[in-house]
This record gives structure tokens, sequence and C-alpha cells, in this order.
């Protein structure tokens, strides 16, 4: 049974206007009752039907799908401008549409998943700084909430939007006054000393979803964990939302030293497992069990909280294709999740800008082939014969 409330700071006006405008959404909360796996779409140029086709083959069922690092009309596409938020920009929504239309008719669902809000803009589009405003001025928050009546509004009767993901990786606590490693205790007071301000990640989503539900009653909302989507700091909430419809999500690239990047400049890489890395105040040694671990704190609170775990998601998770130990964790990763009944998406399928985690090329296909190709138009020449993919392909397909 669908149920919501009405935040006291949710602007008055704001209900009213939502409460006025029709409803008619389509209820795709049965699509979650069952495991869900797919990837996720963070591409710079709005994907196309071929796109969804291929993602369609590997078995897929979903796409956690960005459009903040869309071209649009203003400086942020779709909201306009994040320093202040006028409406949806109506170019940039024919877009996103057009879009979601190619994921529909390849049975692909799509859950939206922002990078940018009003007064929380990207910080790869925000010269690099970490944009604290949403957590620090109550106007940006209401901002935000009339930038999801809108889009809620716009989108809920579209047959391939199985999820709202109000805020990709959300981090209130950043600058806060907690450390992402700090012991659960630590996550734990903290959050309860939020309780009503905001940098209460809990009470932002009340109020999110709130405006969300005056304009679609019934289409289920993602909602990322605080410190980047860390599981420990969802785990540190005191309970659960009160909407039904809800979605908790993570995402896992821990142990992030070896999993990232900088790894990869290193003369001998971090390998999986063994690597030893700072954690919870303490230390981790990785292995399977310890990613088992790192990934069940989600579970656990789910379970404690009576959150089923068919609402709960791995939104993200990864690692370097060209790793050597990236099979592994990946292996690891899925396991853990689906051992616990969790949806799962990897990052990512055929991101267009970085091919960092695209698990469909081979490792002998190196960095800079990739960026000569894509910079030549000769994308589609890349082969696409990767055994990190055909590893994913046999979790994907039942």
């Amino acid at each position: 049974m669908f149920t919501f409330r009405i935040t006291p700071h949710l602007p008055a006006a704001l209900i009213a206007a939502a409460l006025a405008q029709p409803v008619a959404a389509a209820d795709l909360i049965g699509f979650w009752d069952s495991p869900q796996y797919g990837a996720n779409g963070f591409n710079a140029v709005p994907q196309d039907a071929e796109y969804f086709r291929a993602l369609a083959e590997t078995g897929a069922t979903w796409v956690r799908l960005t459009f903040s690092k869309w071209t649009g009309q203003g400086r942020d596409f779709l909201i306009g401008d994040a320093d202040r938020y006028d409406g949806l920009v109506s170019e940039d929504l024919a877009q996103l549409r057009q879009v979601l239309d190619a994921a529909d008719a390849a049975g692909i669902k799509v859950v939206l998943a922002p990078l940018s809000l009003p007064g929380r803009r990207w910080s790869q589009q925000n010269g690099g700084v970490y944009d604290d405003r949403l957590w620090s001025d109550a106007a940006y928050q209401d901002q935000a909430a009339r930038f999801w009546v809108d889009l809620a509004g716009a989108l809920k009767d579209h047959p391939a939007v199985a999820g709202y993901n109000i805020l990709n990786e959300p981090a209130p606590e950043k600058v806060g006054g907690v450390a992402e490693n700090a012991p659960a205790d630590t996550l734990r007071d903290w959050q309860i000393a939020q309780a009503g301000g905001l940098r209460d990640l809990p009470a932002f989503y009340d109020r999110m979803i709130a405006a969300i539900r005056a304009v679609d009653p019934v289409t289920p909302v993602m909602v990322d964990g605080g410190w980047f989507a860390n599981p420990r700091s969802l785990a540190a909430w005191p309970a659960a939302l009160a909407d039904e419809r809800v979605l908790y999500a993570f995402h896992m690239y821990e142990p992030y030293a070896a999993t990232s990047a900088p790894n990869m400049k290193r003369d001998q890489p971090l390998r999986y497992p063994g690597v030893s890395t700072d954690y919870a105040g303490g230390e981790m040694v990785w292995d399977r069990a310890a990613v088992a671990a790192h990934i069940g704190a989600a579970f656990d609170w789910a379970e404690a909280q009576a959150v089923p775990p068919s609402r709960m998601v791995a939104a993200e998770f990864g690692c370097m294709r060209l790793w050597a130990d990236c099979g592994a964790y990946l292996t690891d990763v899925i396991d853990a999740v689906e051992a616990r009944g969790g949806h799962w998406a990897f990052y990512a399928f055929r991101e267009d800008e970085w091919d960092g985690m695209d698990y469909e090329l081979p490792a002998d296909v190196k960095p800079g082939r990739f960026y000569w190709l894509s910079e030549e138009g000769k994308a589609d020449q890349l082969p696409r014969n990767g055994a990190l993919m055909e590893l994913l392909r046999a979790r994907l397909k039942p």
C-alpha cells in the first residue's frame, strides 16, 4: 500500500501546485520484486537505439542512466542552471524522452540518476570543486524539490521509467565533520546529530519524495546512501524512509586503492585478494569475505529495518578492466549481492568518454587506441569480445 508524508519543510505553494496536476503513472514497483541485473549508462552523448539493443542482448534488464553529461541548451542539461533552477528546459526534456523511447523499444527499464541538482553541481562540471550548497542553503533544497516535481510530472507515464534516483552519490558528510572511514558508531552518532538539519540525508529524501508523490504516487524512488553511496553510511541511518516504494542503493568500489585508475599507475599495482587498506578506524585485508562484509553492512541494516532484500540495489560497482584481478573482484561482488537477494548494475556499459571500465574491450585494446578511434568517429570499429564482458554476460542471463 502506498503511503507518504508531506514534510513541513516543503513549501505549501509547491504542494498545492503539484496536487493540482493530473496523476497517471505507470506502476513499476513489481519490476523490482524479483532480482534485476543491469548496467550504468553515463555517456556524454545521448544513447541511441543501437546502444539499448546491444545492452539488451547482454541479458541486462535495466540501466541506471544519467543525462547530466549531455550538452543542453543551458549550462546544466535539463536543469538549465544549477545556480538557479527556473524550470525544465523543454528542448532537453524532448531529447531525454527520445532516449527513453529507445530504451523502451529495446525492453530496457531505466532509472534516472542526475549527477547534479540545484545547488549541487557535479564536481567534474564545477572545476573539480565539490559543491556543498545543497547541504548548506535551504533555498537549494526547495529548488531541488521543484525540479523533481517537474521531472516526475513530465515522465510519470513513460513506460521505460522504473525509478527516480534522486541524486547520484550525495555526500553531505564531506564538509560536515565526519570521515568516510570513521568507525560505525561515529557515523551513526553524526547522523543522529544532523536530525532535522540540512545535512540530514534521510530528511532530505523525505522532502524530495513528498514532492514527487504529489504528482506521481507510484513510480519507485531510488536513494543513495551518504558519503558517495557508501554502504556503511547507509547503515548509519536510524530508520528506513516512510515511503514504501523506495529502493536503497549503495556503490561498491572498495578497496578503492586497488580497483581505481591510480592503481594502474603503480610500478606494481595492488593485488586482490590480499590488499590491505584503512577501514572503519582500523585496517581491512580485502578478500571475498571482506567484500561480502562491506556489502553486508547495507543488507544487515535493511534486515534490521524490515526492508526486504528486493529493495536493495548495488547500483554501481566495477574495477579497471586492465587490472589483473578485475575478474575475480567482479565475481566476488556479484556473488555477495546475489547471496543477499539484491539487484545490481555494473559500471559501465559502453561509456563514450572513458575506456577504464568498458568490459567489452579485450585487454589488447589499450586506452590510446580507444581514444584515437573515438576522436576519429570510428568507435564502432572497436572489438567487443572482452573476457570480462563474457563473465558479466554469464551472470546477466538467466
